[in-house]
């Protein structure tokens, strides 16, 4: 049975990488990277990874590993995931994808060009409800999703002023890019993401902005987001993302399709990131309400589903092009709040 010598790059979003590696019998992660030598030590200390390396690329070069996951300011990610590939390891990288789309299609690129695999952490795909629901509607249940409305606000979970997630430089953008990624590809993936048509959005800072200018520190992304995406196939998304929204809940998380057999609903529970699942539809003229009930045994976290599909030669869990689609979708609603129009793809 082959052992997979893993590394990963990035010990803030990377520490859960690790863990979730550690979980596949075949996993051994061999190396870490951080610019922070004090996390560095802590980690491996914490995680048993005999290897670190304040240089990525150094441990790129010097390792030979199998799988690399990459899980830096999203400025890195192209630059980080195509060395990874071009050294032979297949590579999972953390979302967004990208800046945008045009460095997402250079690791698209990349990856084919290696003949390596390249997955994109779409990780709220990887728990129970989310994998339940996929399954019956890939079995028809909720017949033609016709709408879907998927949401993440928070009413005050804006990341410090003057760090990287409030600099477009960094990160590509606010909320939308941050925390909307997660919601839109959840949706995206239960509708089987369907080729999108047009794009209608807007995106400010009305909150952060102020709050910022008053402390003197860089800020310089949107603190909400919203857009209306239509598909060739007549189907409708609403996206919503904030990271200060006056709402009454802490953090609402919910994603809804209406489907001509059947409707699903999932949802954070009271503010927190447990989730609950519950599916609507119509038997024999009366209305019922199903809830899903735990646990599902069948669903594992992302990185156990990477090694699983390279070493069975299964799909790609959440491969590089739904990430490129993501990116192309990112960057419409982008450009449409900045220009105050309709945006077709």
């Amino acid at each position: 049975m082959k052992t997979y010598r893993i590394g990963v790059i990035g010990l803030g979003m990377g520490q859960s990488h690790i863990r979730g590696y550690q979980e596949h019998p075949q996993a051994e992660v061999a190396a870490v990277a951080d610019l922070n030598p004090e996390l560095l030590r802590e980690v491996a200390e914490k995680f048993h990874i005999p290897r670190t390396y304040q240089d990525p690329r150094e441990m790129i070069e010097r390792e030979k590993l199998d799988v690399i996951s990459v899980a830096v300011p999203n400025k890195f990610h192209c630059e980080l995931t195509v060395a990874a590939l071009e050294s032979g390891a297949h590579v999972l990288c953390e979302k967004p994808m990208a800046m945008n789309a045009q460095e997402a299609e250079t690791m698209l690129a990349a990856a084919k060009r290696c003949d390596r695999r390249l997955m994109i952490n779409f990780s709220y795909r990887f728990n129970p409800q989310s994998y339940a629901l996929k399954q019956l509607a890939d079995s028809g249940e909720f017949g033609d999703i016709y709408f879907a409305r998927t949401i993440w606000l928070r009413r005050r979970g804006m990341p410090k002023f003057g760090g990287w997630f409030g600099q477009k430089e960094f990160a590509g953008g606010g909320p939308l890019i941050d925390l909307g990624v997660h919601r839109l590809d959840l949706a995206l993936w239960l509708m089987n993401y369907p080729e999108p048509e047009w794009v209608m959005a807007t995106a400010g800072a009305p909150i952060a902005a102020p709050l910022a200018a008053a402390q003197n520190l860089k800020f310089d992304v949107e603190d909400f987001a919203a857009a209306m995406v239509r598909f060739r196939n007549g189907a409708m998304l609403e996206l919503e993302a904030s990271w200060a929204a006056n709402i009454k809940e802490n953090e609402l998380m919910e994603t809804r399709l209406l489907g001509t057999r059947a409707g699903l609903r999932q949802f954070n529970v009271n503010g927190t990131y447990e989730f609950d699942a519950e599916v609507y539809l119509e038997k024999a003229g009366c209305q019922y309400d199903q809830k899903l009930h735990l646990p599902v045994p069948a669903c594992k976290n992302a990185q156990y589903s990477f090694l699983e599909a390279i070493e069975r030669q299964l799909p790609t869990p959440a491969p590089g092009e739904q990430g490129l689609l993501v990116m192309r979708l990112l960057d419409a609603i982008y450009r449409s709040a900045a220009e105050g129009r309709p945006i077709q793809l």
